[in-house]
This record gives C-alpha cells, structure tokens and sequence, in this order.
C-alpha cells in the first residue's frame, strides 16, 4: 500500500462566530483545507498563527483532534481572527470579520518543511501571493481563488498552480467552463470550479469532467467547498481517475452539509466584536504578507513557533 500524500494548509484561520446562536466554530480556508485533506486520507500540517485566547485555543484543539500536524502553529499577541456569520432568509450570510494576527509570512522553518510535503495550499484569505514561487520551486501549489474571477489576478496566480480552484455559484457551465479554462490557459494544470448546487466541473490535461451535486437536507453548508477543493487535491496527488476523485468530492462536502460549522467543535461565543470590520474594509485595509524580496529570512526557525 502506497504512502498517504502529504499537503500542508499555509495561511488564514478564523472563529466563524454564529451570533444569533451565540456559538463560534474552527474555520477559515486553511484551516478548513487541512481538516478536510486529513479526513480524505492525507498526512495534514497547518500553519498559520492565533493567539493565547479562547478563539485561539478552539482552533488548536480541533486541529490537534483531527490528527492535524500543529507543530509549527504560532502564538500571535492580539486577537485570533473572526469571522461573524447570521441567518438571512434560511442561508448564512457573512457580515463582517477581522483578520487579526492571522496575515502571516513563512519563515525559513516553513519553508524548509514544505520539502517534506507533496503539495501547499493557500489562498485569497491568506494574503501571500508573493510567496508563490518559492512554494511552487518546493512542491505543488494548490491555491484557492474563491469568489476572485478577475482575469489579471488569475493570470497572476495560475502559473504558479498545479490546482487553481473557483467559487462559482451563480456561474452558468458555459462561464464556469471559460473560467477554468482562462486558468488552465495561463498555467494551472489543473482547474476547479465549484458551483452550488448546479455541482463542480474540473479541467486539466485529460479533459473537461463534470460531477453533479449530491443532495442532502442540509443542516449549514459552511465549509462545503473547502471539503470539495481539499478532496480534489488529494484525489489529483494520488493519481485517482477524475470521474472518481469528483465522485468522492461530491460526497465529501455533502456530508460536510450536515454538520453544524464548516467541520464542528462548537463553543460558547467568547469574542470581542467591537474592532468587526465589513468584508469590503477587511479586503480594502488588509497588507499582504511581506514580500519574499523585502525580507531577510532568518537562517533558523524562530523561537515563537511552537
């Protein structure tokens, strides 16, 4: 039996804060993708960085019970990120968020370990898009563009990507398609669009493949496409059939829909709203971690890193 792929999950975490329950979850892009590449059957690590507060520990906790490798997690001073999600008309809308601490570079210790892995996923929440060369030069980059379709930023990304995945919901399969297919033609080898309920088409190579979705009564679909992207990507590591590994995926974030939070572990609401930003300020305000060429990395891994 072949060894299990290896992914490591780089980048944003939050406390997704279910206000009128008064309850918040584990979550965020990277986290999320680790999580739910762990239970696909792959060797995970997450790192990225929360702080000594309740937020923080839930997300360490979780990561820690679903075998998540948390050793090179950081301990940020501050407020670990939140995001803050309501009930409108029966669907979960995000309201507002802060990132907090949780905009980081890699260090000379991440980067080393990242020859240790297969593959590094990131994404749009997690703001180091200048790191993706050096990512690309250690392993295969899977990066996850969401609901960002802009022509320039894909061609910025693509080429730097084995797996380049979209939010498309609302998209129509011919849009979905020239979507992908704008990925593939600037580098992706691979490219996913998810597409709610309508189900996901993937394009690489071997062609154009299409999986509807499963249906479920639903019980919160937070975190469904995260599950989608992260089965997919293991799926693609192992070499598996593309009509099987969507299969899988379609599954995976079906069962993803029944669970409450994007993967569990609920606590009791214990974050400070007050400093919440809308989306547009977060993204508006928000640095994107140093660039690799304004940096000296340090030639050890810092001692922060627990």
């Amino acid at each position: 039996m072949s060894a299990p792929v290896r992914i490591l999950a780089f980048g944003d975490n939050v406390v997704d804060c279910y206000r009128d329950q008064g309850l918040m979850y584990p979550g965020g892009n990277c986290v999320n993708h680790a999580v739910f590449a762990k239970r696909a059957g792959a060797k995970t690590a997450y790192v990225g960085a929360v702080c000594d507060d309740d937020a923080g520990r839930l997300i360490r906790a979780s990561l820690d019970a679903e075998g998540v490798d948390t050793s090179l997690m950081r301990t940020a001073g501050g407020q670990t990120a939140y995001c803050v999600i309501e009930t409108e008309d029966g669907d979960r809308v995000f309201v507002g968020a802060n990132l907090g601490p949780s905009i980081i570079a890699p260090n000379a210790g991440d980067l080393a370990q990242i020859d240790d892995f297969d593959a590094v996923h990131t994404g749009r929440s997690s703001h180091v898009d200048a790191w993706l060369p050096r990512f690309a030069a250690k392993a295969k980059v899977s990066y996850d563009l969401a609901t960002v379709h802009n022509p320039d930023r894909v061609a910025t990304v693509a080429p730097h990507c084995f797996l380049l995945a979209f939010s498309g919901g609302g998209l129509s399969r011919q849009e979905a398609v020239a979507l992908a297919g704008t990925a593939r033609d600037h580098g992706a080898q691979w490219s996913l669009v998810t597409r709610g309920g309508e189900g996901a088409l993937l394009i690489g190579e071997a062609g154009l493949f299409d999986v509807p979705v499963q249906p479920v009564d639903a019980v919160d679909t937070l975190g469904a496409g995260d599950t989608f992207i992260a089965s997919v990507l293991v799926g693609l590591l192992r070499g598996d059939d593309p009509d099987t590994l969507l299969a899988a995926a379609a599954a995976a974030a079906a069962e993803t829909c029944l669970t409450p939070g994007a993967f569990g572990y609920s606590a009791t609401m214990s974050v400070d709203l007050r400093n919440m930003m809308t989306l547009e300020q977060v993204y508006a305000t928000t640095r994107p971690a140093a660039d690799h060429n304004d940096v000296q990395l340090p030639t050890s891994p810092p001692v922060e890193v627990d």
